[in-house]
C-alpha cells in the first residue's frame, strides 16, 4: 500500500497532521506515506520516521512568479515528480481549492472532506470520495477522523505525533 498525504501549508496545519501519519503507520505498518507540503514546510514530515517520500511544492513562491517560463517548468516538474508513482490512496487533509487540485495530479483513488465539511466546500468536487467531519473539534482531531473514516479504522489510538528531533552535536 502507497498513501499520499496531501496537506501544504501553514506550519500549524503540518503539524497537526502527523498524528494521521503515526495512526496510518500503526494500522498499516507495511504502507508507504508520502506528503505533500510546501518547501518552507518540508522538513517537519520528514522529522516523522514513518514518512517515506516527502514532495515539496512551491505553490506561495510560483504565485509571485507565474511570468516567469522557470516557474512553469517547475510546475511541470511537480506534475512529474507527483504523477510518477501509483498510490493507494490519495488523502487531501487540507480541504482547500489549492490543495484538491495539488492532489488530483498524483494518481490513485482521491479523497477528502465533504463540501460541508471542507474548508472550501468547492474542494469536494475533485475527490473520488468524500466524509463528512464535524467542524466543532480540534485540527489535530479532524485529520485523524478523516484518515480513519478514508481507511475504515476506529480512532482508538493514543495521540502521537511521531516526530524524531535529529541529533544535536553539543561538542563545541
Amino acid at each position: 500500500m502507497r498513501i499520499l498525504l496531501v496537506k501544504t501549508s501553514s506550519l500549524g496545519d503540518v503539524i497537526h497532521n502527523l498524528p494521521v501519519v503515526s495512526d496510518l503507520h500503526l494500522r498499516f505498518p507495511d504502507a508507504q506515506i508520502d506528503w505533500c507540503v510546501e518547501e518552507g514546510f518540508a522538513d517537519i514530515p520528514r522529522l516523522h520516521p514513518a514518512v517515506d517520500q516527502v514532495i515539496p511544492v512551491a505553490t506561495r513562491r510560483w504565485r509571485r512568479s507565474l511570468g516567469r517560463m522557470s516557474t512553469w517548468r517547475e510546475m511541470d516538474d511537480f506534475r512529474r515528480r507527483i504523477g510518477a508513482r501509483e498510490y493507494t490512496a490519495v488523502l487531501d487533509t487540507q480541504g482547500l481549492l489549492k490543495s484538491a487540485l495539488i492532489a488530483r495530479q498524483a494518481n490513485g483513488v482521491h479523497w477528502g472532506y465533504a463540501a460541508e465539511a471542507a474548508r472550501e466546500a468547492i474542494a469536494a468536487r475533485f475527490y473520488d470520495a468524500t466524509f463528512v467531519i464535524p467542524w466543532n473539534v480540534h485540527a489535530v482531531q479532524r485529520n485523524r477522523w478523516l484518515a480513519a473514516a478514508a481507511f475504515d479504522y476506529p480512532v482508538d489510538l493514543p495521540l502521537d505525533y511521531g516526530i524524531s528531533a535529529p541529533a544535536v552535536d553539543s561538542t563545541w
